[in-house]
């Protein structure tokens, strides 16, 4: 992932065209034009071998060479078959950034799309495409596009992998009046990706919003790592197309475990913070939310008709939706008394009634939108003789400063709303075909709120924590499996897996013959159930249709020896008529679970092919049962995303209505799953783990039935807490402290190290005085993202076993990895004892670790303490006088390439 070279897509001074002429359906002719038509203050060149001396007015070349200096962008509009080698020559002549535009063709090249991004590789252009309709930047009279029309200046950046949906786009905004910041399509996305323009978007342009348009995901952590830190600063929508298995396509591409792989992208944009839209019709009712109402303070909705039925339609959808409808206060009633007819309710959804004229609904909308308790107001109209459709839209616009609150509007109809909507569209109300609609689009910039307090809720401290001992264990147990050539553990191995990770299994024996299966049977007083244990049943997510009959390895209700020694004959035969050549593990013995009113949960670890792990929960038992209720959570998860994930299910729902005490049973759940999300965290060749059933009541918690399988290791999309990093040290007054990565239920500790800093340590440290930490501050410097940032806390060990976080380290660290920011803060009173230069260190080994090629600082010139522990660390400090700072740099690893170097010696590019 890189932002290297992306100003010149979006920032160039010059450009070439190559491939246009001036004949008709010339897809680089189309370019030149409108680059032409959005007056673009730059060069403009064409290249075509063809003896033009100009095209459409510009000056054109034969050959790249020949141009009078190296453009900042280049179109390549050139047969398909050519483009690689048209790019290769651009990247030697020393352009940064190429276009292209091809046909459909382009896809019968025999390793079309691999010939390109070696073409790019070999000379470090960047290369958006192919199949792209190009980049329009209104901001910049940029439209290096086949669009059929401009764009307006607008606050929300579109950015979309299909260069049809992106013209549809155009058409329909430009018919509302709507602008764009940017617009921009990828197409194949051989080399600039859409994290890499995410990214770009989110740190170097003006945009508010950003609306995104995936037919597929290439790299999930890199777009994980860049939605989630773009989601912090502007409100990011998606539209995912291929939600159903036969649009997915490759039917090859599945994830273990799951009929369908789009819950995974609902969580995936959950868990970035971002909002979903589900269809085409509802993006283009998002995109007017976005561009034309105010940011939201909450999600109380009041609404205002002439006629019951249309608002009623409103508040159905607004519950569905989880919405809520305000409620008008006292004072708001009062006005309403005195204004309204007797007959008519002064509650919200209000019915001014069909008598009502335009006037009257812009004094019931003043008059509402006055009170604290609304965040916005639904108005809805069906056409009267006394409130005509245009001429109430025009009383509300003339009208529209008096309106404390955010607008929306519903015209319903066709042949006379059609002008009144028009009018809201020119004046910038946000206007819908119908209440549903608007509803629901008032509730995606709720949505966005709600996300961003989930985002920003601090999660309860942990439970428990594995030990270094527990997780050298279970790699070790991994590690000897994995060497034996085995790809799964058998039901025995994964019982001590969950074991070391704090998770309990039922009662169970492992027999290995029938004779030590009889005589263990008198162990477990009762009814007994046995089940073989072979390699062909001991993988996860394998469901048959009658789980519980002999045909599945497993036989109930044994009362004695000889019960238990036919029933493993019985099963020993059965494998090896069906299984011959499944490899025997043990007998599965243990007590029946009956008659403690349990509840049969599933749970587990499975695979996906691009997001990599994924936390599964859900009701346990029957095939049916489990994968109609399945739900699911990109780990690594904490109590809160823990708890989210169980409420979503029909299972979590149980707990909570028939529980005897829900909170501790939905705890105990939680933390379970915690601990799952933690084990693949730690071991990355589980591949796939199920529990099913978990049993839960209101005594106890186990699992009954285990499987296990192993993989390669795993790609998270998250990247996981890294224990590895935890490291023990002494200060010089002897007492010990750990200095690890700081993680979100650090938040009440870290505001607790805050109150004890003095107001200098706090202004050296964030150059003003910070008296407190907000709730945003506190999930910004927890909650970081471990691909781009990392904090370190040095905790003291005290003797009770309490911790206290003495100080912190921290990086920022650019999409590129080249340069890293680093701040440091720790107590007053614990000035002089090595814990500074133990922070720095330990930020230092890190970046070094990971590639950075610098590490910069900004301190100010009066914090002698730090300048002195910066020249220790052998930082060069330089004064800037701009600022009036010290800057100070530390060079931490070798430029390996020339564009490393470039990027050392500018700071964009």
């Amino acid at each position: 992932m890189s932002t290297r070279f992306l100003r010149y897509f979006f920032e160039p001074k010059s450009l070439v065209v190559l491939g246009a002429s001036e004949k008709n359906f010339s897809l680089g002719g189309q370019v030149v034009a409108n680059m032409l038509d959005a007056k673009f203050p730059g060069d403009i060149w064409v290249v075509n071998p063809k003896p033009y001396e100009t095209v459409h007015g510009c000056p054109c070349f034969d050959e790249i060479t020949e141009l009078p200096k190296i453009p900042d962008l280049a179109v390549v509009c050139s047969p398909a078959a050519t483009a690689p080698d048209v790019v290769a020559e651009l990247g030697r002549f020393g352009v940064k950034a190429a276009l292209v535009l091809t046909s459909n063709q382009g896809h019968r090249q025999t390793n079309y799309k691999a010939r390109l991004l070696e073409a790019a590789q070999s000379s470090g252009i960047r290369v958006m495409g192919p199949e792209c309709m190009g980049i329009l930047v209104p901001s910049r009279k940029l439209n290096a596009s086949y669009a059929p029309q401009n764009i307006k200046p607008g606050k929300v950046a579109y950015i979309g992998q299909s260069g049809m949906l992106g013209n549809a786009i155009i058409d329909w905004a430009n018919g509302r009046g709507i602008g764009f910041s940017h617009l921009i399509t990828l197409g194949d996305s051989v080399d600039v990706r859409l994290a890499d323009v995410i990214d770009y978007v989110n740190r170097y342009s003006g945009a508010q919003a950003i609306l995104l348009h995936l037919e597929d995901v290439p790299d999930s952590r890199h777009f994980m790592t860049a939605v989630r830190e773009a989601s912090r600063n502007k409100l990011v929508l998606v539209i995912k197309s291929g939600r159903t298995m036969e649009a997915q396509g490759d039917p090859d591409v599945f994830t273990p475990g799951l009929i369908n792989r789009d819950p995974i992208y609902n969580a995936a944009f959950s868990r970035a913070g971002m909002v979903r839209v589900d269809n085409s019709e509802e993006l283009f009712d998002a995109l007017e939310t976005l561009t034309r109402m105010r940011p939201v303070r909450g999600g109380r909705l009041a609404i205002i008709s002439n006629g019951l039925g249309p608002s009623m339609l409103a508040v159905d959808r607004l519950i569905h939706q989880g919405g809520n409808l305000a409620e008008l206060t006292e004072e708001t009633q009062a006005k309403l008394q005195d204004w309204l007819p007797s007959d008519r309710e002064r509650v919200n959804p209000l019915d001014i009634g069909g008598g009502a004229t335009p006037q009257m609904f812009v004094e019931a909308v003043q008059m509402v939108t006055e009170d604290p308790g609304v965040d916005a107001v639904l108005v809805v109209h069906a056409p009267t003789r006394l409130a005509p459709s245009k001429s109430t839209a025009l009383a509300l616009i003339a009208n529209k400063k008096l309106f404390k609150r955010n607008l929306l509007t519903s015209w319903m109809g066709l042949e006379h709303a059609i002008p009144a909507r028009h009018e809201f569209n020119l004046a910038g109300i946000p206007t819908y075909i119908s209440p549903e609609k608007a509803v629901q689009a008032f509730m995606h910039l709720v949505n966005y709120q709600r996300n961003q307090q989930l985002l920003q809720e601090t999660p309860p401290s942990l439970p428990f924590e594995t030990t270094q001992d527990s997780r050298k264990e279970v790699r070790d147990l991994l590690e000897a499996v994995a060497a034996e050539g085995r790809d799964h553990l058998s039901h025995e191995e994964t019982h001590r897996l969950l074991t070391a990770y704090g998770i309990e299994v039922a009662p169970v024996l492992y027999p290995k013959s029938l004779d030590e299966a009889a005589a263990m049977s008198a162990r477990f007083p009762g009814p007994k159930a046995l089940k073989i244990n072979h390699s062909a049943n001991s993988y996860p997510f394998v469901y048959r249709k009658h789980p519980h009959r002999f045909s599945s390895g497993l036989l109930q209700d044994l009362e004695t020896e000889d019960d238990v020694r036919n029933a493993a004959k019985r099963l020993v035969d059965k494998v090896e008529e069906k299984f011959p050549t499944s490899k025997f593990h043990s007998f599965v013995l243990q007590p029946m679970q009956r008659g403690k009113h349990s509840m049969q949960l599933n749970l587990g670890i499975t695979r996906d092919p691009l997001f990599g792990p994924i936390i599964l929960f859900g009701i346990g038992g029957y095939k049916v049962n489990i994968l109609v209720d399945r739900q699911v959570a990109l780990p690594p998860l904490n109590m809160s995303l823990a708890k989210d994930l169980v409420m979503r299910s029909h299972a979590g729902q149980l707990i909570k209505e028939h529980s005897n005490d829900p909170k501790d049973d939905l705890e105990r759940v939680c933390v379970l799953l915690v601990k799952l999300s933690q084990l693949c965290s730690d071991m990355p060749l589980i591949k796939g783990l199920e529990i099913n059933p978990l049993l839960l009541n209101s005594q106890e918690m186990f699992a009954i039935d285990v499987q296990c399988d192993l993989g390669a290791p795993a790609y998270h999309a998250i990247m996981p807490y890294p224990e590895d990093l935890r490291k023990l040290a002494e200060l010089k007054d002897g007492r010990a402290v750990e200095v690890r990565p700081i993680r979100g239920e650090d938040a009440v500790a870290l505001l607790r190290f805050h109150s004890r800093l003095s107001e200098e340590s706090i202004r050296f440290r964030y150059f003003h005085n910070k008296a407190d930490l907000t709730k945003r501050d506190l999930s910004l410097l927890t909650q970081i993202n471990y691909d781009r940032q990392m904090a370190f806390i040095a905790e003291e060990l005290k003797e009770d076993g309490s911790r206290e976080i003495l100080g912190v380290s921290r990086i920022w660290t650019d999409p590129d990895n080249i340069r890293t920011e680093f701040s440091v803060i720790i107590r007053d009173d614990l000035q002089g004892l090595g814990l500074g230069s133990l922070l720095m260190n330990a930020i230092i080994d890190y970046s070094r670790s990971v590639g950075t090629l610098e590490m910069i600082g900004k301190i100010m010139v009066e914090n002698h303490p730090m300048r002195g522990l910066m020249k220790y660390l052998g930082f060069k400090a330089t004064y800037n006088m701009e600022e009036q700072v010290i800057d100070a740099v530390l060079p931490l690893n070798e430029p390996t390439t020339e564009w490393q170097q470039h990027r050392l010696n500018n700071a964009i590019d």
